[in-house]
């Protein structure tokens, strides 16, 4: 894929200057929930998976773990509703969860706005204008994430994205960070059990016969990107927490 990189002067600093105070203000918080994840589901407490990041650079993305390992006679693990702890579900209900992001934020995976990185395996079924999300850094939260959501369909979410992409500015990341701080303290357009609230994106459009342009995450191994393979790595199950996808 051509390297495609959309200018967003003054983004980075922003970044830091809120993310690093907020970083260090919430290690306590931090602290607490990964003690109560070590008790209530066990070790490990931090979640890791990969993901396509800015021109499909892969990175590490870190969650509190919310889900268990346990799996039914077969040996297989079992879907992530039965997984799901009832402290993983508090944490995914007030986006506690995603509090370790602010790490990314800091690194320079994340930006504190902008498209949501989704699963690796969705790489192949974007088409050629909806490469343009990552043009950009993902975010910790964007535009589809204030209007919907896991609940919005797979199509209008992926539009909302080029159209943050393209009519980018502070004013608007602050506008989306207001309202991603209205939504979450009113726990508005989260989808605890994912599995019950969408489709993935990649068999939703195999379903459709989709052939798109062949995209890659740069410095993942093909054999390593599918979730099953890195969740034997992590830790958490095939599906690995995919809550904010």
């Amino acid at each position: 894929m051509a390297k495609l990189t959309v200018t967003q002067p003054g983004k980075r600093v922003v970044d830091l200057l809120i993310g690093v105070p907020v970083l260090v203000a919430l290690l306590p918080v931090l602290g607490l929930i990964a003690l109560l994840v070590r008790f209530w589901i066990g070790a490990p407490v931090i979640f890791r998976q990969v993901r396509p990041g800015l021109n499909t650079r892969a990175f590490t993305l870190y969650k509190f773990r919310t889900m268990t390992d346990t799996r039914d006679p077969a040996g297989e693990l079992l879907p992530d509703g039965e997984r799901l702890t009832s402290l993983g579900r508090f944490l995914r209900v007030t986006s506690l969860d995603e509090l370790p992001e602010f790490f990314n934020v800091v690194r320079g995976d994340l930006s504190l706005v902008g498209p949501r990185p989704l699963l690796t395996r969705y790489l192949p079924y974007y088409t050629e204008r909806e490469r343009l999300r990552h043009a950009v850094r993902p975010g910790l939260t964007g535009w589809a994430q204030i209007h919907g959501r896991n609940h919005v369909p797979w199509d209008e979410r992926l539009a909302l994205d080029l159209w943050y992409v393209e009519n980018w500015s502070l004013g608007l990341d602050l506008r989306i960070l207001l309202g991603t701080v209205w939504k979450v303290l009113r726990r508005e357009g989260v989808a605890v059990d994912t599995d019950t609230a969408e489709t993935d994106l990649d068999a939703e459009r195999q379903g459709k016969g989709f052939t798109g342009p062949m995209l890659v995450c740069e410095g993942v191994k093909a054999s390593d990107t599918s979730e099953a393979v890195v969740g034997q790595k992590q830790g958490e199950g095939a599906r690995l927490n995919p809550g904010d996808r």
